[in-house]
Order: structure tokens, then sequence, then C-alpha cells
């Protein structure tokens, strides 16, 4: 239920989900459709999990939603949000993330998770491609992640920096609990039934910025700390999620084993490598997410408490607030660009580096006196 009233928020950053929210409401009143129980976010080449959606169905272009970048730009993310039906239960399913390696910023990273905590879901299913870590794992295991190792956040790269929004969750949360055993209980019964043997039940993740794929001594890092995949997503949406106080599953296909030892010879990490062992995998992925969705419904969901509702109505001077700071953003991120690509752009370097190179002197000469 959508709280009907005018709201200030206290910062500007707490807006475009809740824009986004309303949005999408909207549209699926207009389809008749309900709103979502289950969401998913997609990883790299796995937005092929939006198929397994029943129709009727919605696509909305991550373009066509307030707030929200208006495209991917990794290859095998569409950059687009279906929702339907998945084994009955209502789904919202995101084809392609944000990640701060594409120069996102943390709140953005993890807007998906809070406009589907405004839609009140329940459940979120959180899927990647990473590097196997563990020496056991082999190209094409599908691990349930049960804990994490998350450096950039550790060092400040964390989607809960800033003013907290208390209708999402608490200030301080507790992060011992984020993967809850009845979630990947369900994921192994669902292997059960497929009688697949390329599910591992627990598997600790490790989170790394990207875009470039680990050192060798940095992968025989993570794995002395305890790590077993490897990959530049996810523990932000899962810290989120857990925020939002939403469940959340994380399935991890392993699409290449990291490279530890060796000399220069030696193969190394791609993403066409990636996005060929997902294409393998995709459509056994693709059946084990509906049978985990279906084991949910008839053993989860009957269980789980509704969540508190969150406040979507923005005033009307909040929204004008943010209207000009996203004409602003725009603007910058504009004038930053023609600096680079526009007719004269060399002059317009020429010009900025001899005045950063003027601003410096003149500092240095102050500040030495």
């Amino acid at each position: 239920m959508v709280k009907h009233y005018e709201w200030d928020p206290p910062d500007l950053s707490f807006v475009p989900y809740r824009l986004a929210a309303q949005a999408i409401v909207t549209q699926l009143q207009t389809a008749g459709l309900p709103i979502p129980q289950i969401g998913i976010i997609c990883g790299s080449g796995l937005s092929g999990l939006s198929q397994t959606l029943q129709a009727p169905t919605l696509t909305m272009p991550y373009g066509d939603i307030p707030g929200f970048p208006s495209h991917c730009t990794v290859a095998g993310h569409t950059g687009e949000v279906v929702f339907g039906l998945l084994s009955g239960v209502p789904a919202m399913c995101f084809r392609g993330r944000f990640h701060s390696y594409e120069g996102h910023d943390m709140k953005t990273v993890v807007l998906p998770v809070h406009v589907m905590r405004c839609l009140n879901v329940q459940i979120c299913i959180v899927t990647n491609a990473a590097g196997a870590l563990n020496p056991s794992y082999r190209v094409g295991d599908v691990v349930c992640i049960s804990d994490h190792l998350a450096l950039p956040q550790l060092a400040g790269k964390n989607p809960l920096v800033g003013p907290n929004d208390d209708e999402l969750g608490p200030r301080f949360p507790a992060t011992s609990n984020a993967y809850p055993d009845e979630l990947r209980d369900a994921a192994q019964a669902a292997a059960d039934k497929m009688g697949i043997d390329f599910l591992i039940p627990h598997g600790v993740y490790c989170f790394v910025s990207g875009p470039m794929y680990e050192s060798k001594a940095e992968c025989r890092f993570l794995r002395s700390l305890g790590g077993d995949a490897v990959g530049m997503s996810t523990i932000p949406e899962v810290i989120a999620s857990h925020h939002c106080q939403m469940k959340t599953l994380v399935l991890s296909l392993m699409t290449n084993k990291v490279i530890m030892t060796g000399d220069e010879g030696s193969p190394v990490a791609t993403h066409a490598e990636v996005l060929e062992a997902v294409q393998q995998r995709s459509q056994q992925m693709q059946t084990l997410v509906t049978e985990i969705v279906a084991h949910l419904r008839d053993h989860v969901l009957p269980q789980s408490a509704p969540l508190p509702s969150v406040t979507l109505t923005v005033s009307r001077a909040a929204r004008k607030e943010y209207a000009l700071y996203r004409q602003a953003s725009s603007l910058t991120e504009t004038n930053r660009r023609s600096s680079v690509t526009s007719d004269g752009s060399w002059w317009t370097g020429l010009a900025v580096f001899f005045a950063a190179g003027v601003g410096g002197m003149l500092w240095h000469h102050r500040s030495s006196r």
C-alpha cells in the first residue's frame, strides 16, 4: 500500500528510487499486472533469465524510468526491467546492472534494490558471473554464496555511507545474517529436483572494484583470506537488500579459473571468455531459478511477513529541487565530455591545462611562504 501524503526528504539521494517506483506502479496498473514479490538482478550474459517470465509481461527500458541511467555500458547487460509471472509468482527482472567501475556512485549501483524495496518486494535473487578462486570449483559450477569479503566497502566504498533512509532500514545493520539458510536450502532443493550436480551450497564471494581482472598476487591474497570466488559486483546490492530487510539469494556462476601462478605466457581472463561460459550454462540457470522460485512460492513466501510500506509520494518542492540537481548534473557531464569531443576541444584542453598549471604554481607559491 502506497502512502499518499507529501514527504520532504532530508536528502536528495532518497528521491530517485521513490520516483522510479511511482513510475513503475503506474505502468503496472495500466498494464493490469500485479506488484512483484520477487526481484531478480541479472549478471553478465544472464539476461536470458527474463525469458522465463510468463506472459503477459511488461518491459521498461532503464531510460524510461526516472532516476535511472539511460543504459548499461557493459556487454551482456541489456538495460531494461521486465515484469511478469515466474512459477506463478509476480516478479521483476533487471536485465543488466550498474557497476561502480562504469563511473556510477554507490547509490546508483544499488538503485534497483531500493526500487524493489519501495515496491515491497520480499525476496531478492542476485546472479553474477565470477572467477573461481577455490581450486575445487569447475567452470560452470553455480555457487550459493553464504558470506563475502568486500575490501572496497571496508575502505568506505559502501552503499550505506551517507544519510540513512529510516523507512528502508536501520543505520547500523548487521551483515552476519545477510545470506539466509532458507533461501540456499531452496536452491539446493531445486537442484536436487533437477538432478544436477553443479550447484555448490555455500561459498565466500570476494568483491573487487574492477574493471581490471585481478593480478596473480591479488588472487593468492584473496584465497588466503578464505575467498572462493571473485567478481566486480553483487555485494553492494546484497548490503542494500539486507539493509532494506529483504531476503537475499546470490547465485554465482563460475566462468573461469583465476590465474594464481605461471609465467608471462599463461592464459589471461577476458570478458569474451566469461560470456562464452555463461552461454553454455544459461538454459540450465534459467531452469534452476524457475525451480527455486517455485520452492519459495510453496515453502517460504507463505511464512514471510510483509514488509512495512515505504512512502512514495514526494513533495512538489523536493521534486523541483531534484529536477534542478539532475539538470545541473547533466550540464556538468555534457561540459566535461564536450571538452574532449567537441570542435575546438584541443584549445579547450590546452586552456584547462594552463589554468590548472598556473593555479597550482600560485597555490604552491602561497603555501610555501
